[in-house]
């Protein structure tokens, strides 16, 4: 009590900053420090309260005014930043939280262009049409350093750094780039240790990971063997592991990992290179290493290593992702006229863009499943004023985009919009899907009776989003912008040897028909497992 009187009589206004990003912790000390004369001013936006995952407490700032009785509230509803349109499908989503305090945002500027919705074929496609969107940008003069792509999950970048360093466009992410994450180099020393035994970084990289109990001498004793004997480390350590330099348990750890290097080389010429990577993954531990982890980072660094599988099913061979990867970490950039920035959503709290394109608003992504299924309705709300924070922050343009499958552990799977996009003010958005996109029933000719009762888009949840409803519904009503491409369904129509077009890996043969999959030939990007509906009929 002592001590709390001396601090009363130090501290006599506080000031607080983003209270709605306030911790339990936090709030109790708040509530201790205010002193008698309560000389207190919160300045926040429960509206923006994101960061549930590390700590932060919407309920502080929603419960301020019964914590503080009297208290003056300052509502600061004008917004000098972006268009009405803008504004108003950001409220529109916003508006469906239950647990908020509730304001109505306005502007003095102009309503501005409506937000695009568009849907994709897969997430490949995404961002090529993406990319090509900002190049058309770039040619007219645009400020490329104020445009952003925010996603919801990091390794959602990779298809973008990809697509960016192919068309040459200059981009930065903030945070790290997808192959400079931990768990990528970690992922990809295995590989070029397996593909090149003399590849020494790689070998230093990963010996000890997961920990193998290898402590600084006995990586010290590989690397005198490997300089008196004038061999690369691993055929240093093969040799070492047969003699009495290490301590048994060292000796037995290090004899342990060399046999598994070569045991999965020896693999490699029976197995594709993706399923080898997954072995690798999981029989070194190094997937279990992160499932045990219980840090914040841990699930997006398992998602970065099934992204870095989903990267290698492109190339027929594992020495061809390694020379791309090569490429890759090269092909930085400069331009006179900036960079684009891509970054998470979370990363992008409190900067602007004059536009933002924000891909993957599907479910699973975004919202995000594993948020719904670890706080349900909680979860859900976060999510949602998540995507609130995203769309306000640009100034004058906004694309949403969704992609009707994506590739998950090397195999495709249906993706359905987010049920953001239905909650998107029709009056702010104008929409373009592709017709007859994904499988099943085409969804241009899809009714919102058929998207209800099943045969398109059913998930892991069994449902279907209410984003494809309404679309079908505007489809069934001819209000749709209309694609000329309609590519079919399913794989009815193809039998082995036909000649077919792939819209990204070209021309190709036909090999083997297997449901709605095909399995092609392509002259340039060798055997290749689509879906039948990504081809055509040259």
């Amino acid at each position: 009590t002592d001590v709390l009187a001396e601090y009363h009589g130090r501290i006599s206004h506080i000031m607080v900053d983003e209270y709605q990003d306030t911790n339990v912790a936090q709030y109790l000390w708040l509530r201790l420090l205010t002193g008698p004369d309560r000389n207190l001013c919160c300045v926040g936006d429960d509206d923006q309260s994101i960061y549930g995952w590390r700590g932060a407490e919407v309920g502080n700032i929603l419960k301020f005014e019964s914590d503080f009785p009297g208290a003056k509230i300052v509502r600061l509803e004008e917004n000098y930043r972006s268009t009405g349109h803008i504004l108003a499908a950001a409220s529109g989503i916003i508006a469906r939280n239950e647990s908020r305090l509730g304001k109505t945002l306005f502007t003095s500027a102009e309503e501005g262009e409506k937000l695009r919705v568009n849907g994709y074929w897969d997430g490949a496609d995404e961002a090529r049409a993406i990319s090509a969107d900002m190049e058309s940008m770039q040619a007219r003069g645009d400020d490329l350093s104020k445009i952003a792509v925010l996603v919801r999950a990091g390794f959602q970048t990779r298809e973008f750094e990809e697509r960016f360093i192919a068309i040459g466009l200059p981009y930065r992410v903030v945070g790290t780039r997808f192959y400079e994450r931990a768990e990528i180099r970690d992922a990809i020393a295995y590989m070029r240790l397996i593909a090149q035994p003399a590849d020494d970084l790689a070998f230093e990289r990963i010996v000890n990971v997961p920990k193998r109990g290898l402590g600084t001498a006995s990586i010290q004793a590989i690397h005198v063997q490997a300089r008196a004997s004038d061999k690369p480390l691993m055929a240093a350590a093969i040799d070492l592991v047969t003699t009495d330099e290490l301590r048994p348990a060292a000796r037995t750890a290090l004899g342990g990992f060399c046999q598994d290097i070569a045991r999965w080389r020896d693999t490699a010429g029976s197995l594709h290179h993706t399923d080898l990577a997954k072995m690798v993954l999981d029989e070194s531990g190094y997937t279990a290493m992160w499932q045990a982890d219980r840090s914040p980072e841990a699930e997006g660094r398992l998602e970065n290593l099934t992204e870095l599988v989903n990267a290698m099913q492109d190339f027929d061979s594992l020495q061809g992702f390694l020379e791309h990867i090569s490429l890759v970490m090269d092909g930085d950039s400069e331009s006179e006229q900036g960079e684009v920035t891509l970054m998470t959503l979370h990363a992008a709290k409190g900067l602007e863009f004059d536009t933002v394109f924000m891909p993957g608003w599907e479910e699973g992504i975004f919202p995000s499943q594993r948020t719904i299924d670890e706080n349900g309705a909680v979860g859900l709300e976060e999510e949602r004023r998540l995507a609130y924070v995203g769309i306000t922050r640009a100034r004058r343009q906004v694309y949403l985009s969704f992609a009707g499958s994506r590739r998950i552990h090397g195999q495709w799977q249906s993706s359905i919009p987010s049920r953001f996009v239905q909650e998107l003010p029709p009056e702010t958005v104008i929409e373009d899907v592709a017709q007859g996109l994904g499988g099943g029933i085409p969804f241009g000719r899809a009714t919102p009776a058929q998207l209800a009762s099943g045969g398109y888009g059913e998930g892991a949840s069994g449902g279907y989003g209410p984003g494809w409803r309404r679309m079908a519904a505007r489809r069934e009503s001819g209000t749709e912008a209309q694609s000329s491409f309609t590519p079919q369904g399913n794989a009815a129509g193809f039998a082995a040897g036909d000649r077919v077009f792939h819209q990204k890996f070209g021309m190709g043969d036909v090999v083997h028909v297997d449901g709605d999959k095909l399995e092609i030939a392509f002259d340039r990007a060798g055997h290749k497992k689509v879906v039948a509906g990504f081809v055509s009929k040259p």
